[in-house]
């Protein structure tokens, strides 16, 4: 896999100079990223939305009851 961005490019760097990867392995890293211009960073996936939930979140129904009671009281 090429490397995707400059911050990337760095750390294989900083890998190679501390000895813990060779510089084949680094060579072929960042030969594969070619001399494009790179991101600063690679921006994760924006994470799906979930699907609504059906009666976990549902708001319980209103009573209408006592408007009805007021409502017949009433005198004509």
């Amino acid at each position: 896999m090429p490397i995707k961005s400059q911050a990337q490019r760095r750390k294989f760097a900083e890998l190679l100079v501390s000895g813990k990867i060779s510089p084949e392995v680094y060579e072929r890293w960042n030969r594969g990223a070619g001399s494009k211009e790179l991101p600063e960073r690679v921006k994760p996936k924006a994470k799906s939305k979930s699907k609504r939930k059906t009666a976990a979140k549902a708001k319980p129904k209103r009573k209408t009851t006592t408007r009805a009671k007021k409502k017949s009281t009433r005198a004509r």
